[in-house]
């Protein structure tokens, strides 16, 4: 592979990481712009060095694919916390995980896909987000006019 093709690719995979952490850093979380664009990039690193054995004698290039789903998913475990009876980090070790895929998807060179699926994962963080937040505090509102009817 050459020079412009490899950067092509890290540096796609680097934007996608960055703009799916925008929105993670925005919302305050732990793993925001630069650990999602490390893992896109990490991932996308991976998947190019293993394309390199691409078609060598008994080499299965898809193998690191499936090593990076699995590496991540330990990332993503450090992410996810109990605080006081509820789980915290779930929505943020699975947009790392996310990010991870794009790293793929870059790596490959499915470009197109890449943008479809950045744009759907800042959709679901961004609107269904929005979404939660005020259902979370519609409950909250109706919990407190609960306790003090009682």
């Amino acid at each position: 592979m050459n020079w412009e093709l490899f950067a092509l690719r890290a540096i796609l995979a680097t934007i996608a990481g960055l703009i799916i952490g925008l929105e993670r850093e925005i919302q305050g979380k732990e793993a925001g712009l630069k650990t999602n664009a490390l893992v896109s990039l990490g991932s996308a690193m991976f998947i190019l060095m293993s394309m390199e054995f691409e078609g060598d004698k008994y080499v299965d290039i898809t193998r690191v694919l499936g090593q990076v789903v699995v590496g991540i998913g330990f990332i993503g475990a450090g992410t996810i916390l109990e605080k006081q009876r509820k789980v915290k980090g779930l929505t943020t070790a699975a947009t790392v995980w996310c990010s991870a895929a794009t790293g793929c998807l870059a790596g490959f060179g499915m470009y197109t896909e890449l943008g479809i699926v950045s744009a759907i994962i800042l959709i679901i963080n961004l609107v269904f987000g929005y979404i939660e937040h005020k259902m979370k505090k519609k409950a909250k509102a109706e919990e407190n006019d609960k306790e003090e009817q009682d």
